[in-house]
Parts: C-alpha cells; structure tokens; sequence
C-alpha cells in the first residue's frame, strides 16, 4: 500500500532519538539528540538538507532527546516546539540561539505547520513533562491520515492509548525485556525506574497495546527506543509480530545507529545528499 507521507527513524535508542516525518508538505523532526554533524548526516543518507526541515517537535527535555540542539540552532534556527516544563532545562542562557528558537506550549497543544497538524498528549515518563504527539493532514484526494508517536512511556496511559488509536502508522516504543532487564548489570534502583509506570515500556505492554492499535487500522508500526542493554531487536520484533498475528502490518525495529524507514512515501533521492 502507498502512502502520502514518509516516516523515517534516524536513530533511537539510549544514546540518541530523531525521526523525520514528510507529509502536508512540510518536514519535520521529533526530537534531535546526539549531536548535529551526526543528525545532518542521516538526513542526508535520505537526501534531505537540515535547511529543509520547518519545525522540531521535542517529547522532552532528557538529553538523548535535545542534545543537537544547542549546535544546531546556532546556524539553523528553526522552530523548536517544547512544553513549558521542559524548556528551562533546554534554555540555561536566555541570549542563546537555542533559547530565540524556542516555542513553548501547555503539556496539551496543536501546531499547524503548512498543513500538517501536530496535536501533543501527556505521556508517562520521569521528565518534567513529557508528550507524544498524534500528526494529521489531509491527502491531495481529501483522505486523512494520522501518525501517531510515543515513546519514552512508563504505561499505556489513556492519554497515550487515545492520542495513537485509529494512527495509520505509529512510533511506539519497546524499551526492554523483563527478564534481561532484571537479570542484567543495572543497579536495582534503576532498574525499578526503568520497569515503573513512569519509565519505559516493556516488550510485553509494547505487544499488548501493538495489538489492540492493529485491530483498529494500524498498518505500519515502528518499535523504538530499544535499550542496548536490555533487549535485542529479534525479541522485541519476535514479540510484537506474535502478539499482532496480522502479516499485512508493516512492522520494523528502529536502530541506534541506523536509518530506518517506515514508510517511504515521499523520500528525496539518495543520491541528493546534503551538506551541513
């Protein structure tokens, strides 16, 4: 099936996030960490200039989700959407570039950006407050279609099941394996962090909730926010797959390192690479 739009991971995981969404003819990114030479880079592996992207969406304010940002914004100021909460740990120097770029919000907003609209929703994390976001925008043919994205996600909260219910295509995360993660190296307090409410989501919740958002029109799903430590991608993709017993449904595993596609409905080509 084709689609209107292009849904890419850049990266995701512990030591960086960003995904890069086209669609209603703007560009977009949620959330920037790592740093800018390696953000500019994988954009361009999708052809795709930094000067390109209208506006920066951030969930939150915890560094592997902002960490290019204050590079960045020095040469490309673009648009940086934050709740209120999270934004004072992002604007430390109120003369920074970084801090003229920032737009703040109330944790629940909407933000048109030419004609794709970015709606956010309270998610379950230990931040100072953290939001996923439900995209939308209509088609050349008058159809919608709807994007939703969560991660960094203790528990399916009501906000998060009705902000990603009835998405076409959902970012959703699928941070660890019980067993890896309460058998494995972390200390005991970090793992009760990790496998609290207001943690991250498990391979198990990840799967349940996959599930029930397939059974309700989700054909694409991309598992996110994969812990190095406390899980591996078969298991995460194994468990998903079984749970959604459905093989129409598109479902990939974002990499920490790697570009990964979701839908590629409006990618420029490769060989058009940028420079930043």
């Amino acid at each position: 099936m084709n689609f209107p739009y292009t849904l890419v991971s850049l990266y995701s995981g512990s030591t960086g996030n960003a995904t890069y969404i086209a669609a209603g003819g703007a560009k977009i990114l949620i959330d920037a960490g790592k740093c800018t030479r390696t953000l500019c880079r994988s954009l361009a592996e999708i052809g795709v200039s930094i000067d390109e992207i209208d506006a920066i969406f951030l969930t939150h304010e915890h560094r592997d989700h902002t960490g290019a940002l204050e590079v960045l914004t020095k040469k490309h100021p673009i648009p940086v959407h934050v709740t209120r909460k999270s934004a004072p740990r992002l604007t430390a120097d109120p003369s920074s570039a970084l801090a003229e770029c920032i737009v703040t919000h109330p944790p629940i907003f909407h933000e048109f950006v030419k004609d794709l609209r970015v709606s956010s929703f309270p998610t379950p994390h230990d931040s100072r407050e953290s939001v996923g976001y439900h995209i939308e925008f209509e088609d050349s043919e008058g159809e919608t279609h709807k994007i939703g994205y969560a991660t960094d996600i203790g528990h399916v909260s009501n906000y998060v099941h009705d902000g990603l219910m009835g998405c076409e295509s959902v970012v959703l995360e699928c941070n660890h394996d019980p067993e890896m993660l309460w058998g494995g190296p972390y200390p005991y307090d970090l793992k009760e962090r990790i496998a609290s409410r207001w943690g991250h989501l498990s391979n198990p919740d990840c799967a349940e909730f996959a599930a029930e958002l397939t059974a309700n029109g989700t054909k694409n799903i991309l598992l996110a926010h994969l812990s190095q430590e406390n899980n591996e991608p078969r298991l995460a993709y194994n468990e998903v797959l079984m749970a959604i017993a459905d093989p129409s449904v598109n479902l990939r595993t974002a990499e920490p390192e790697t570009v990964v596609v979701l839908v590629n409905g409006a990618c420029a080509k490769q060989e058009d690479h940028a420079i930043c």
